[in-house]
């Protein structure tokens, strides 16, 4: 078993006070709605949230060889209300809080686009950040490993007694659209040569391999063709991992702060690659947006001979209850082949349960739609538009078949 959290944010000003403007700086001066012990939604994370839920995983009475930790760890506020300085703090704060609470785990972390300042222009040659984190990850990370992220910000590992399991951590916030520094740029610090040159070695040596990113591939699934990251990368990333899907047997994303599943399949439709986007940790939104997430973690099953992905445990902090009560419950919120009757995570199950999604009046897309925001509001509505973007982004992450999925559907 191995756990995934993303998306901490820690928001290091938020108090609650009387003036509900005051509460935190990552709100940006709007009106916390209903502020709490442990967090508010128009809010990142207090350090007591993020705490509780580390708390939570370490007595859940789960055995986990390893745990990922996909990134973001600093608060979203205006670029001049934090530093290069503060970044770092932020970062070692949280990785040292992990390391106090699971002193003997291994944690394979990447970086989030907020992980940086200014926020999104990760460079693509060595810099205070890849540096300082080098340096803050060194009780898990091997030399190897190190190098490049001093570098590039990415790196590989053999995950500890797991003799033919390999992690790949890459940095897709080089690859992201507000990042103008690769702006124009084929190969981003190298990581498309290095990463298929890495593929290529763990296939000669018979290795299986977990990707983990923070931005995913793929279209986001609330908007109308936009994907996470450019267009452009996006395709060498689709067909890189088409190329290699027979070796790659999960894919592990953040940054988006919802739940979703995405299937790669081949240019004929037959499913290659299961991905997962795991929910927020913080359950911050803006003003303008309705709906956000209840703060999430998560617990992978995998075959240990050969590193399939059987099964997915989604745990969630409901914030209101949490906040009335004074103290943090963490429940089981579904588990993923129970709630939907497949048998294991393999693409070509994930794939029919999406077919079942698209049905018309489909029950189990309702309940995805309601685990999209980990049980935040169950009352959410998705219209005929709002279905269609859902499954496309599922089904199809390239663009000729993408944009072939909303003319069948819109």
């Amino acid at each position: 078993q191995f756990w995934h959290v993303t998306d901490l944010h820690l928001d290091p000003t938020y108090h609650v006070t009387d003036d509900h403007t005051k509460v935190c700086s990552s709100s940006k001066g709007a009106n916390a709605s209903n502020p709490g012990p442990f967090g508010d939604v128009l809010c990142d994370a207090p350090y007591r949230l993020i705490l509780s839920a580390f708390d939570f995983i370490k007595n859940s009475g789960q055995e986990a060889s390893f745990m990922i930790w996909t990134g973001d760890s600093p608060p979203h506020v205006p670029v001049p209300e934090l530093s290069t300085d503060t970044v770092i703090k932020v970062i070692t704060n949280m990785t040292t809080t992990i390391q106090s609470v699971f002193p003997d785990l291994q944690v394979f972390p990447t970086l989030g686009n907020h992980d940086y300042w200014p926020q999104d222009q990760l460079p693509v040659a060595t810099s205070q950040v890849y540096d300082a984190v080098a340096n803050l990850w060194k009780a898990w990370l091997d030399e190897d490993a190190l190098s490049t992220l001093r570098k590039g910000g990415f790196y590989s590992q053999k995950v500890p007694h797991n003799p033919n399991l390999r992690i790949i951590s890459l940095n897709t916030n080089l690859y992201y659209g507000p990042n103008i520094v690769t702006l124009n740029q084929t190969d981003p610090a190298s990581q498309f040569e290095w990463l298929e040159s890495t593929l290529n070695s763990s296939q000669q040596n018979k290795e299986k391999v977990y990707i983990i990113a923070h931005v995913p591939v793929g279209y986001l699934p609330y908007s109308s063709g936009i994907t996470a990251m450019r267009q452009y990368y996006n395709e060498k990333l689709v067909e890189l991992f088409r190329r290699y899907s027979a070796i790659i047997e999960g894919q592990f994303y953040g940054h988006t702060h919802r739940d979703s599943i995405m299937v790669l399949a081949d240019g004929d439709g037959r499913p290659l690659s299961s991905l997962f986007v795991s929910p927020a940790v913080t359950p911050v939104r803006n003003v303008f947006e309705k709906q956000t997430n209840n703060p999430g973690v998560r617990l992978f099953q995998y075959e240990p001979h050969n590193y399939t992905l059987l099964d997915m445990l989604q745990y969630y902090l409901n914030l209101t209850e949490a906040n009335l009560k004074g103290e943090s419950d963490w429940q089981l919120e579904y588990v993923l082949t129970q709630t939907y009757g497949v048998g294991d995570l393999q693409p070509r199950n994930l794939y029919g349960l999406v077919k079942q999604f698209a049905a018309l009046g489909s029950k189990q897309f309702l309940k995805y739609y309601n685990y999209f925001f980990v049980s935040y509001d169950s009352s959410m509505v998705c219209d005929k538009k709002c279905k269609a973007l859902q499954i496309c982004a599922i089904m199809y992450l390239d663009q000729a078949s993408y944009t072939d999925c909303l003319k069948r559907y819109l």
